[in-house]
């Protein structure tokens, strides 16, 4: 049975009555937004977890020194401005004044220090930034100062970066902490504070608006930049792994956004009642972009053939049509996008470099597998059940990989389990793994400082690990870039080193529409999903 026909009854109102409902005293309802996230944030700590629901959780709590317009340009945010000395190499930032973290101190510099090594020792990009500064320092409470060895005209790229881990300024006793132990508590000076004892694990997480929030003083709200105004007192998020529940809950007005409805439901809220009080919106521009994930240190993926036949048999319009169907929206009938490559299609990073790889030939791909003495070699492919565009993708994947001649053990967990499972580097009969699908937003892929997984730095890389000296090389290559057109050599070139490295593998793009009551305003485009600047109507 379809979900639409059960929710035409009476079961999927009954799920929705069934919600759990907070006992202690609620602002009035018109003043709480009620959100569903698309998954469960688990470890809430901004630098160590890279899921994008955690960033999406800092988003309400903390702030940046920088915010990123819809035109991805850096723009002051908690900084009011800063100067550039010695050419490039000294640069000095003035914090905007009144700025208060939720537990009342006051923002200083000594904070931003602090939350920049930190950062700096997680985030990729942040990783090239440290190994160019010389010294920090707190030249008052509210002007800091980086000294750097080498220029890094990206500065502002890296302090107003979207992309998981953000940088988010900490008051200086939490970012203190060693980055590889995790932060259990939220204390951040953006426009909502979490409450941390009505944090359910699980089932659900609450912020209060921050009434000691100050806004940056004018411009217009875009994406993550310009004015952050909190319009409602209360945000509620509600974890409903299942979807015909939250549809349910959506119609009958017990939530008010969900962040990512299923395809088979757009019908649902487009036709008749749902239409009128449902509204279904892209807010991400820059869509979804679908990859599968080779263990490059174990078997059958050690082996650079056995993973390039892997790219002759790909049809990405296969892995898409599985994960986000056939049915469009209006103003985009097709949501399903293929002929992707290693950066995002509109990135100025973009290239068409290597793309006639990508044969859609199980047949050319069974050949390519036995000339390589891997036909018929165990394949430990990890499935999280518990997403539905990763267990769809990963159940095409697990099809096309026994048609070319794998032995296939499926491994079907929730997401927390495989992300525990893939830190593991043992060989297959220890535990280990040989591959997982999941996606990253198209603005991860935007060019090489926010894209984890093309990198090729062995051991310190994202689980896979793979080892290419030469990506790393065109990676600094683009870091050095003095202009645009040498930036585009560089990741042209990163494109050609990845279709024949195959640090992973391509599997298309869709672009994920979100579901809200129509009485909500002024939601913001981009990413990630944002909660200020909307309103109730």
């Amino acid at each position: 049975m379809l979900r639409r026909d059960i929710l035409a009854g009476g079961a999927g109102l009954a799920a929705a009555a069934a919600l759990p409902r907070f006992a202690i005293a609620q602002p009035a309802r018109n003043r709480v937004l009620r959100y569903v996230p698309h998954a469960n944030p688990g470890n809430i700590d901004p630098f160590t977890n890279t899921a994008f629901v955690a960033r999406d959780h800092a988003m309400l709590v903390y702030d940046q020194l920088y915010g990123m317009d819809e035109q991805f340009r850096p723009q002051p945010q908690m900084v009011q401005g800063h100067v550039v000395e010695n050419d490039g190499l000294l640069w000095r930032f003035t914090l905007r004044e009144g700025l208060k973290f939720h537990d009342g101190s006051a923002v200083r510099g000594r904070d931003c220090i602090a939350s920049i090594r930190r950062w700096g020792r997680r985030d990729a990009f942040g990783q090239v930034l440290m190994s160019r500064v010389a010294e920090m320092t707190e030249e008052s409470d509210r002007v800091f100062s980086i000294r750097l060895e080498k220029p890094f005209p990206k500065m502002l790229e890296a302090f107003s970066k979207v992309t998981t881990s953000c940088l988010f300024v900490l008051p200086e006793r939490l970012a203190n902490v060693d980055p590889f132990t995790n932060i259990t508590e939220a204390v951040g000076s953006g426009p909502y504070r979490f409450v941390q004892n009505e944090w359910v694990p699980g089932s659900s997480l609450a912020y209060t608006r921050n009434p000691d929030y100050v806004p940056v003083p004018n411009g217009t709200p875009s994406m993550t930049a310009g004015p952050k105004v909190a319009h409602f007192d209360r945000v509620e998020w509600r974890i409903i792994p299942d979807h015909s529940t939250a549809a349910a809950a959506l119609q009958s007005g017990e939530i008010d956004w969900w962040e990512q409805p299923t395809a088979d439901l757009f019908p649902l809220f487009l036709r008749g009642a749902a239409a009128r009080n449902i509204g279904v919106d892209i807010i991400n521009n820059t869509g979804l972009i679908g990859i599968f994930r080779p263990n490059h240190a174990t078997e059958p993926f050690n082996n650079p053939a056995v993973r390039r036949a892997v790219l002759t048999a790909i049809n990405q319009m296969d892995f898409m049509t599985a994960v986000i169907g056939q049915t469009g929206i209006e103003g985009r009938p097709d949501l399903r996008r293929e002929g992707i490559g290693y950066f995002a299609p509109e990135s100025p990073s973009a290239s068409t470099v290597g793309l006639d790889r990508l044969r859609k030939s199980v047949e050319a791909a069974r050949t390519e597998l036995q000339a390589a003495g891997a036909m018929g070699a165990r394949l430990v492919l990890l499935n999280a059940t518990d997403l539905s565009s990763i267990n769809a993708a990963t159940l095409v994947g697990a099809d096309l990989f026994r048609r070319m001649g794998f032995n296939v053990d499926l491994v079907s967990t929730d997401w927390g389990t495989l992300v525990a499972r893939r830190a593991s580097r043992n060989p297959l009969d220890q535990g280990g793994w040989s591959g997982f699908f999941t996606f990253w937003s198209g603005v991860d892929h935007w060019n090489p400082a926010s894209h984890a997984s093309i990198r090729g730095h062995g051991a310190n890389a994202w689980p896979g690990w793979p080892e290419i000296p030469a990506m790393e090389a065109q990676r600094d290559a683009w870091f050095d870039a003095p202009n645009d057109a040498a930036a585009l050599a560089a990741t042209t070139e990163m494109q050609r080193i990845a279709f024949d490295e195959v640090p992973y593998v391509p599997t298309g793009m869709y672009y994920q529409p979100t579901a809200f009551r129509r009485s909500l305003t002024g939601m913001l485009k981009g990413q990630p999903p944002l909660f200020w600047n909307i309103r109730r109507a």
